[in-house]
């Protein structure tokens, strides 16, 4: 599967809620953001949460594939992704996503290696989201600030954190770029 811009995934939400004759306000609350904010996500000037994505793809009845690449996933049985060819995704400046599993139907968890770039102040807090379910994180490169509610922890190569994902949570590089593995559930 092949990389796919912000500004390509922002046309093919935009064109499926329009297919589906959803409104921006029921798309807008489905992300818990304000219209206008979300119209910023359908017209690419604001960039839209992966998390935001997979709500859309739960509300548009489709696999968060789809939006990411508008092709459907084939394999059910396994999906092997080679070094480096997985589903690539940027979604906010120093932060991209490459997915390990978005040909398989059906899954139950969301495999990413994330690449962040320092950006701005590396003591400040990194930008939280929430999401369903839980998460994982191992890190691969680099050194990563994990916020979960009111903990903060700077995490190192082989060091994970395993959590809620209801609580607000993010992730910043500390001291240059980092790596990690990330596992999202996405069903409950």
């Amino acid at each position: 599967m092949s990389n796919q811009s912000p500004e390509q995934v922002a046309a093919r939400v935009r064109e499926l809620r329009d297919i589906l004759g959803i409104s921006v306000a029921e798309a807008a609350a489905k992300c818990g953001v304000g219209e206008a904010t979300y119209r910023g996500y359908e017209d690419g000037s604001v960039p839209m949460p992966i998390n935001d994505l997979y709500g859309l793809a739960e509300l548009f009845g489709v696999d968060v594939t789809v939006l990411l690449t508008g092709e459907q996933p084939r394999m059910n049985a396994y999906t092997v992704v080679r070094a480096g060819t997985g589903t690539h995704v940027d979604r906010y400046e120093g932060y991209q996503f490459e997915s390990l599993a978005s040909n398989f139907k059906g899954r139950v968890i969301e495999p990413m290696i994330v690449t962040l770039e320092p950006h701005g102040d590396e003591a400040h807090e990194p930008a939280l989201v929430t999401h369903f379910g839980q998460e994982f994180n191992l890190v691969l490169e680099g050194h990563v600030r994990v916020v979960v509610g009111r903990s903060s922890f700077v995490l190192g190569p082989g060091d994970s954190i395993y959590f809620d994902a209801t609580l607000r949570h993010g992730q910043r590089a500390v001291g240059g770029s980092a790596r990690f593995l990330t596992i999202i559930q996405t069903e409950k």
